[in-house]
């Protein structure tokens, strides 16, 4: 039984309106944090939002499975992202100040985090700044990955076919991208023993 998502998409894709619409509210605020993340700027992210539904709407009868929506509709926003990018050759400056907790432990497994408690919230600031840095040094490929898996939940599957690159890839990509983020962060001298989670 297909899920809500999908049958928005058939019934859009048939005229409706309402469903459309509808299916725009569904998406909107994940693509337009997936811009914001890509650019730190509001106005960019509102921008990169309305060209890429603005797309989905001109092109939605093209997508001959609604199963791959979700791929095609990062694919779009991430090609609007890198558009924008090379126009205004800016480098990438990422504000993850709203880790969800399971992530911040992937990331910082060697530091052994334990950001949930309100009194580390300075900490959990610093930390945050720190990872925004040390993306930034990233290649654009293991970025553009370590997003979509970390911080917007992607499939390897579904990373492979926005980026068109195989799964293997994908994983070879996040596991470089995460190795390369450590030793960055180890070269600033971050660790457990300089930052403490304890107090």
């Amino acid at each position: 039984m297909p899920d809500q998502t999908e049958t928005l998409i058939l019934k859009a894709k048939k005229g409706d309106k309402v469903a459309f619409n509808r299916l725009v509210g569904e998406w909107y605020k994940r693509i337009y944090n997936f811009g914001f993340k890509y650019f730190s700027d509001h106005d960019q992210a509102m921008d990169i939002t309305q060209k890429t539904f603005i797309a989905v709407h001109k092109n939605l009868e093209r997508l001959d499975s609604p199963e791959k929506f979700k791929g095609w509709l990062y694919k779009i926003a991430l090609n609007y992202c890198r558009e924008e990018d090379r126009r205004q050759k800016k480098k990438w400056i990422l504000p993850f100040v709203n880790f969800k907790k399971e992530r911040e432990e992937f990331v910082f497994n060697a530091f052994e985090s334990q950001l949930d408690n309100p009194e580390k919230s300075f900490q959990k600031g610093e930390l945050a700044d720190l990872l925004a840095k040390a993306l930034s040094k990233l290649n654009a490929d293991q970025r553009a990955v370590i997003i979509m898996k970390e911080y917007e939940c992607l499939k390897f599957k579904e990373i492979a076919e926005v980026l068109n690159i195989s799964e293997n890839t994908a994983k070879s990509r996040l596991y470089y991208g995460l190795k390369s983020l450590k030793a960055i962060l180890s070269k600033w001298n971050i660790n457990k023993e300089t930052i403490n989670y304890e107090q």
